[in-house]
């Protein structure tokens, strides 16, 4: 029997690569994202069986709203994983206030919430994966709020896998690098911005031309890895990243 896996998220980009990697495989998915009709479709293009769910994870009320809603239709969630997240480069001194407050409430506040109204479905063998991302350890100019929402969601990762092992809950870190596919053409950054986040990444020996991108299909293809483990494993990180270009 298939798994019911919950994404946030799943929408596009690597959520909807997961969606799309585990309903191939026969589980039942919860598509959660906070733009409804980017998850309808995604539901329609996987076919029967699946749920999309409005889903804000920068509100509390609208989390605790979503898994009430997934609670008339399920009886557990087997994964659940916290992939919403937003990133931009700044500089401390040019950051805006709306700025900071988007990325904390999305990296770090979101996955808070969606994993606190996700426990009673997750009780007894449920696995919480968590996204976070390379940049928190290379500590990359202009990206410090995303990387440190992200080494805050690591450590608080860790903290709950012996939390959440009295809930037979296990907890792993997915920490991806760079990724793309065909759908995304480029940055949506001011070119300004991109140019002094490429220079000042340089300055510190990170040459962003150089770095390896996976295709979010390879990432996708690691959570099948993490979410098969079998029960008497686990596993607290997985660290993928992409191969530098030939």
């Amino acid at each position: 029997m298939g798994k019911t896996i919950a994404i946030t998220g799943a929408g596009d980009g690597l959520g909807r690569a997961i969606a799309r990697r585990f309903a191939k495989d026969g589980d039942r998915i919860i598509l959660l994202g906070r733009t409804k009709s980017k998850i309808d479709a995604v539901a329609a293009e996987l076919g029967e069986g699946h749920l999309s769910i409005e889903c804000n994870v920068r509100d509390a009320a609208s989390v605790e709203a979503a898994f009430a809603e997934i609670a008339k239709h399920v009886d557990k969630i087997d994964v659940l994983i916290n992939n919403a997240a937003i990133y931009e480069p700044f500089t401390v001194a040019e950051v805006r206030p709306d700025q900071i407050q988007a990325q904390v409430e999305t990296n770090l506040s979101g996955p808070l919430y969606v994993t606190h109204f996700a426990i009673p479905l997750l009780r007894g063998g449920g696995h919480v994966i968590n996204v976070t991302s390379e940049s928190a350890p290379l500590k990359m100019p202009m990206l410090w709020l995303y990387a440190g929402t992200k080494a805050a969601l690591e450590l608080i990762s860790e903290m709950w896998i012996r939390e959440l092992e009295a809930e037979g809950v296990r907890v792993t870190i997915a920490r991806c690098g760079q990724m793309m596919d065909e759908t995304k053409t480029g940055s949506n950054w001011d070119p300004d911005v991109s140019m002094r986040f490429a220079m000042e990444n340089a300055k510190v020996g990170i040459n962003l031309r150089d770095r390896g991108i996976s295709h979010y299909n390879s990432v996708a293809d690691q959570f099948r890895t993490i979410v098969d483990l079998p029960p008497d494993l686990h596993m607290p990180m997985v660290w993928t990243s992409g191969r530098p270009r030939n």
